[in-house]
């Protein structure tokens, strides 16, 4: 049921190139059949050197964002920045101890703390970091199409940009619950920032 849930609209891409790690997405969001809005933020910064792209339910995804950005304020305090692996422990941690009352979100999380790091998460706190790239929504398999043939070890900055706004250019053209055009962060040494493309 609630991986069904997720499947009703949205495209994300996290990947990893040379110095960092490039999110983009796309800025639909569909209510049924309905655009709710064409304007809709699925990338968030939740610390300096920290962003997560999210796919599923808008108030699940708010509730999400505001809690991890909670802890990481909390972390900072006491033990200085948080790294990308222990964020990432977090999140997973956070979505499997509400496993019976599930956020129904899937997450890319990519940050760099001396080298770049990408995690992907399902919504029950499952966890997996092996690959350089992932995506996540219902433009994923159009998205992950482009991904395979394009990415190779190395990519500058600009390749990986070049490479995430055509992964989810080419969903939008074929997913009808993605659209509207992309949203693109990169985070490296000089932290999280939105960039045009």
């Amino acid at each position: 049921m609630a991986e069904t849930a997720l499947k009703t609209g949205t495209t994300t891409v996290g990947i990893i190139f040379r110095d960092g790690v490039v999110l983009a997405s796309d800025k639909q969001a569909t209510l049924g059949y309905m655009v709710e809005s064409k304007k809709a933020k699925k990338i968030y910064r939740l610390d300096d050197h920290i962003g997560i792209s999210v796919a599923g339910l808008v108030g699940d995804i708010h509730s999400m964002v505001r809690l991890l950005r909670a802890h990481f304020k909390l972390y900072k305090l006491e033990r200085g920045p948080i790294s990308v692996r222990a964020a990432a422990t977090l999140v997973s941690n956070v979505l499997h101890g509400s496993k019976f009352f599930p956020y129904l979100v899937q997450i890319i999380l990519g940050g760099f703390d001396g080298k770049p790091g990408l995690y992907a998460f399902d919504p029950y706190g499952g966890t997996s970091e092996e690959d350089k790239f992932y995506s996540t929504g219902s433009g994923s398999p159009f998205a992950y199409g482009v991904l395979e043939s394009g990415y190779r070890e190395n990519l500058t900055r600009d390749e990986a940009v070049k490479l995430a706004v055509k992964a989810v250019k080419t969903a939008m053209e074929r997913d009808t619950g993605s659209g509207f055009g992309v949203t693109v962060a990169v985070i490296d040494k000089n932290g999280y920032r939105e960039i045009q493309n």
